[in-house]
């Protein structure tokens, strides 16, 4: 196994583990359990980044890191968000 690899993914491990002692506790902190997973998500994205570096496969986690709205719908609302923006300038 590579180690960055490796220490990627101990690194992940590490964050999940800690994500769930967060919020698996009887009191759930709102900012130590976002604390928690934006560590788990960076950490993710640092494992894929370490495998398709070594690999030139993509990401294992598909489109969970990279969750949003399709383009089709991203334009719509564009659209939407500039004519509303143009009616209150009048």
């Amino acid at each position: 196994m590579s180690k960055k690899i490796d220490s990627a993914r101990k690194d992940l491990t590490k964050a999940l583990k800690k994500h769930a002692a967060v919020v698996g506790a009887t009191a759930v902190s709102l900012k130590k359990a976002q604390r928690a997973a934006s560590e788990v998500h960076i950490a993710a994205i640092a494992y894929a980044a370490a495998v398709e570096a070594k690999t030139g496969l993509t990401s294992p986690f598909g489109d969970a890191l990279q969750p949003g709205l399709d383009t089709s719908t991203m334009d719509s609302l564009t659209a939407e968000r500039d004519a509303i923006s143009k009616k209150s300038k009048k």
